[in-house]
């Protein structure tokens, strides 16, 4: 049992029930029977000393919010397959690095990798918040339905064409992700059945149901995401 009310919602998939758990920030879990994923866990937002161990784990990125290696030691079994990027790479031992474009079979579950960057939002320096070729947003196949969850991103070329997603997780943390704006672009180019407004910090999240009123075939649902 967990040891905090976090929110949860269950989805039917043909391969069962997949419960995902809210846990905060960028920080997700998802059950799917006795499999466990774990998704940048980051200890500021949950005691993952008491979480249930994950048999994979997905790492979008090299920030610290995303690569939490005391978040790491708690959920990690010499059994967990871990999924990351090559910068991350340099960090951890033993992952599964997947670049941007690749695709893989991990843990029974298909695995895309999307391209997560920035075109828009930068640091005073003029560079990039998160630059092309470092992140990666993830697509989880899991039976007959495909989860997006796209990591720290702008509305990117990559992002805008992806098609046949059910689930869509989109980040909304200004100023480093997306504007509500181009979460709703994305999600009219993407026409997911859920959209899940994710790692939005202090953005008002409500500003999605006005800028998709349009878009009644996608199910807006907004989770405590502190």
């Amino acid at each position: 049992m967990l040891a905090h009310p976090f929110e949860t919602d269950v989805i039917r998939t043909s391969a069962g029930d997949l419960t995902i758990t809210f846990l905060g920030h960028g920080s997700l879990m998802f059950a799917l029977g006795e499999k466990i994923i774990h998704i940048d866990p980051f200890s500021r937002v949950a005691d993952y000393a008491i979480l249930p161990k994950a048999d994979l784990i997905l790492i979008t990125h090299e920030h610290q919010d995303h690569l939490d290696i005391a978040a790491l030691k708690h959920i990690r079994t010499p059994n967990t397959a871990i999924v990351l990027t090559e910068l991350c790479d340099q960090q951890i031992e033993g992952g599964i690095v997947m670049r941007n474009g690749d695709i893989s079979v991990v843990q029974g579950i298909s695995i895309e990798a999307v391209p997560a960057y920035n075109m828009i939002h930068t640091r005073e320096s003029g560079d990039p918040f998160h630059p092309c070729g470092h992140g990666n947003g993830y697509i989880l196949t899991i039976g007959d339905t495909r989860v997006y969850v796209a990591g720290d991103s702008e509305n990117t070329p990559e992002m805008l064409a992806l098609r046949d997603i059910d689930i869509a997780f989109l980040p909304m943390n200004l100023p480093y992700t997306m504007t509500p704006e181009m979460v709703a672009e994305a999600t009219r180019a993407m026409r997911p059945g859920i959209l899940y407004p994710y790692h939005f910090g202090s953005t008002d999240t409500k500003q999605l149901i006005d800028l998709l009123v349009d878009q009644p075939e996608t199910e807006i649902r907004i989770r405590e995401m502190a």
